[in-house]
């Protein structure tokens, strides 16, 4: 499903890019100490997993002078892509909607009377998040490119200068 058929619906329903998925990581949650706040902490591995990819990419661009200009020009435009790739992966997963690990937190965070309700919409999030994705291709509104850019472009900023590269 995540792997074959939703990049070809996206692929042929012209959204403004191609998503895949995979299984997610199995967690044992009976070896959490603390439930509540340690799946927090989960959910927020992988997004800072993503973040730190970025910022190795980043750091990267300084060994770019010791290449060829032809290598360095074909790297140069790969640590790109996988600056933007890894950050916008981050905060894509980010968004407060499960399955996605926003949502994870999103419940962790939430008083139960809250995170009930926002937990029970699972089953649909996948639905709602494709419908998201699927909105430019048959209305022409962009929202969830609307809802990344500008934290995209803040963490890219950030990691830059983290990085020394501005």
């Amino acid at each position: 499903m995540g792997t074959l058929l939703l990049p070809t619906i996206l692929l042929l329903s012209h959204a403004p890019f191609l998503f895949g998925y995979a299984k997610p990581v199995p967690v044992d949650f009976g070896r959490l100490h603390h439930p509540r706040r340690d799946s927090i902490f989960v959910a927020l591995a992988g997004s800072a997993m993503n973040l730190f990819l970025a910022w190795i990419s980043a750091l990267l661009f300084h060994l770019l002078p010791f290449f060829p200009p032809f290598i360095a020009s074909l790297g140069q435009e790969m640590l790109t892509v996988s600056v933007l790739i890894n950050v916008t992966l981050a905060v894509f997963n980010m968004i407060p909607l499960p399955p996605l690990d926003g949502g994870r937190v999103a419940v962790g965070l939430l008083p139960p009377s809250l995170a009930y309700p926002l937990a029970r919409l699972e089953p649909y999030g996948f639905f709602i998040i494709f419908g998201a994705i699927a909105l430019p291709a048959f209305f022409g509104i962009n929202a969830l490119g609307w809802l990344l850019t500008h934290p995209v472009k803040f963490l890219v900023q950030g990691i830059s200068i983290l990085a020394g590269l501005t």
